[in-house]
Parts: structure tokens; C-alpha cells; sequence
């Protein structure tokens, strides 16, 4: 069998550029600080999802960079995950190449099956071809766009499909997109106004820790910083449901002061406000999360990264929030859905993108 465009299969896409997923607009990079731009050239949260009828394998061809002798990242393999529903079937390594082939074995039922691709070396995919019957495109879901940091792209989790918002998105039924910026999402205008264009049913905006350290904020800066980036995304999500999740715990910046003075506990204290005076001002599907309870320190491997059980912490407080409020329509999050399921997974390995805090 010839092989098949991947294009219908793929999930949790931003943007199109030529044959790669992009996560910000490829005709908007040049306003975006240059780390932004990037961690948007990672596919992070990118998947395949299909149904099978009568195949017993699935082969994915793809082409990736390849690092250099001596680079942090020349001993991640390329990991792709078989997920169906809620359970984890197993995983399929191979090393990096700049074109190669994996085959993934598949159960006798018909799915649907979802694959996590791995994430470093910014693979592309090329084609699928089933082994020994046919597959087609999942079913769509409904969107759900999350914009955040290093937190929200999974980093410490031991596999993709363990981030917060890929157990969140799992349990609630959603085509999770993640805009999650290692080191970024500082509350930055232009990634509004592109989450402002993108489609989505549902929103989640989990920013703020870096706004304490990488680029420092006062509280005032930081309440209007995110009154007008509320008030962005709403030019292009009028109604869309959105909730914003606040910084989780962080030991050594909750009282500690940055250089305008702030602590992060005042900087979480300005987000959260600035969501209820929103509120307030006639935004009925705005929804607050607060996150300083979320986590405790034993949660945290390096005092600001959750392992995968901070992560499913995350994504239960998240889901939660999402479920079962009159701000979220049945349509989007049915109130039957499963709480999300504890992922297992070898021990951890670290962040699977480059190393660097945020």
C-alpha cells in the first residue's frame, strides 16, 4: 500500500508551515521574542489518532534533525507512544535519523488508537501506511487551546502524554493544542492576538512564573499585562470559555523578591485579580484556577518542574475546573467523562526538550 498523507491524522496542530507543525504563526515570528520562535519549531503535544479496521501495524515514515557529537540531545531516542482511550499500550523507540521508518504494532480492535510523537530533534511526518488492512482519521474533537511555560509544555514529565495538558485533554475528550514556551509565556501581547485567530472551543491561559524571574514584573505591571491579553484573545474568542490556571507553588520565588520587587505570591495575587475584575466588567466565560494549592514541594523536581504525579495533580485540578460548570458547555466537556487515569512510565529521564528553566 502506498503511503498516506498524515495531514488528516495529525492532532494538536497550531499551524501549518510547508510540511512541519508550528506552534505560533509562521507569518507572525518575526514580532515574537526569539525564544518563543524557538520552542514554537517543537512539536510539542503533537499526535497521531485513527481508528484501524483489520490492520495489525501501523508504519510511520519521518525525517528529524540530527544532533551533533556531544549535544544534550544526541541520546534521547525518538519515542512514540500507543495510546488507546486512556490506556498506554507500549512504546516504540528508534534513533534519531534524518529519514527513516517505525512500525508500531497494534492490537485486534479497532481503536481509536492515539500515537504521541516524540518531541526533540523537531520530527516531521511524512506518511502512514497500515500493515495488513486500513486506517482512517480519528473522529474530530473539540479544541482546546493552552498557552503557558515550561510547565505546561511537560517539562519533567517522563513522556509527552504525561504533561498536564495531555492527562487533562485525554480525560476530557479534547484535540489538546499546546502553546506551552519553555523559558517564555511572560504574558506577551502578539501570542494573544494569534491565540486570538486560532480556532478553539475551549481556552486555558497557565502563564506567570518566569513573569517573576526571566522577565521581571511588578504586580501592577503584571494585572494590567494580563487584562489586556484577556482582552486580545476575547477580539477573537468572544464567547469561548476560558479559564486561566495561576502559578503553581515555587518555594524559593514565593516570598523572595524579583528585581521591581514583586514576590510571586503577589505576582499569582495580580492574575488572579485581574481575572475577577474581569469578571466583574461582564466576561461570563471567564474561569479562575487558582494554583497555589495545587502542588507541594515533594511534587517539584528541581523546586519549579512537576514530576508526572504533579502533573496529573495538575490536570485532575484542571479538569475538574472545566467539568461540570455552567461557563463550559456539555457540548464541548460532557459532564460524564472520566477523571483523568494516573499515567505509568519508566523512571524519569528529565524534560524532553532542551534543558532550561522555565
Amino acid at each position: 500500500m502506498s503511503w498516506l498523507d498524515p495531514a488528516p491524522f495529525l492532532r494538536g496542530v497550531g499551524w501549518r508551515d510547508g510540511d512541519r507543525v508550528i506552534r505560533a504563526d509562521p507569518a507572525d515570528l518575526t514580532r515574537l521574542p526569539w525564544d518563543i520562535a524557538e520552542r514554537a519549531a517543537l512539536p510539542i503535544g503533537v499526535r497521531l489518532e485513527f481508528v484501524s479496521d483489520d490492520a495489525y501495524a501501523l508504519e510511520i515514515r519521518y525525517r528529524a534533525g540530527v544532533p551533533e557529537p556531544g549535544d544534550p540531545l544526541s541520546e534521547l531516542a525518538h519515542g512514540f507512544a500507543l495510546w488507546e482511550d486512556e490506556r498506554h499500550l507500549g512504546d516504540t523507540f528508534g534513533e534519531p535519523a534524518r529519514e527513516r521508518s517505525v512500525r508500531i504494532e497494534l492490537p485486534a480492535s479497532a481503536g481509536p488508537f492515539t500515537v504521541h510523537l516524540p518531541e526533540a530533534h523537531a520530527p516531521v511526518i511524512l506518511g502512514l501506511r497500515p500493515v495488513g488492512g486500513t486506517v482512517a482519521p480519528a473522529p474530530a474533537r473539540p479544541r482546546w487551546v493552552v498557552h503557558g511555560d515550561s510547565i505546561t509544555e511537560g517539562w519533567w514529565s517522563t513522556r509527552p502524554a504525561h504533561s498536564w495538558p495531555a492527562v487533562a485533554g485525554r480525560a476530557l475528550g479534547l484535540d489538546t493544542v499546546n502553546l506551552g514556551y519553555a523559558g517564555a509565556a511572560r504574558g506577551e501581547l502578539v501570542t494573544a492576538a494569534q491565540v486570538a485567530a486560532l480556532p478553539a472551543d475551549l481556552l486555558t491561559l497557565a502563564f506567570g512564573t518566569n513573569c517573576w524571574s526571566e522577565v521581571p514584573y511588578s504586580a501592577p505591571l503584571l494585572y494590567e499585562t494580563v487584562r489586556a491579553f484577556l482582552a486580545l484573545v476575547r477580539e477573537g474568542h468572544p464567547a469561548t470559555p476560558l479559564l486561566l490556571l495561576s502559578p503553581v507553588l515555587r518555594p524559593a520565588a514565593e516570598h523572595t523578591r524579583n528585581a521591581l520587587g514583586a514576590t510571586l505570591a503577589e505576582l499569582r495575587t495580580a492574575m488572579e485579580e485581574a481575572v475577577r475584575d474581569s469578571v466583574a466588567a461582564g466576561d461570563e466565560r471567564l474561569l479562575l484556577l487558582p494554583g497555589r494549592g495545587l502542588l507541594r514541594a515533594e511534587h517539584l523536581v528541581d523546586g519549579l518542574h512537576p514530576d508526572d504525579s504533579g502533573h496529573v495533580l495538575m490536570a485532575e485540578a484542571v479538569t475538574a475546573a472545566l467539568r461540570g460548570t455552567r461557563t463550559v458547555p456539555p457540548s464541548v466537556v460532557p459532564a460524564g467523562r472520566l477523571v483523568p487515569v494516573r499515567p505509568g512510565g519508566s523512571p524519569a529521564t528529565g524534560p524532553h526538550g532542551c534543558p532550561r528553566t522555565g
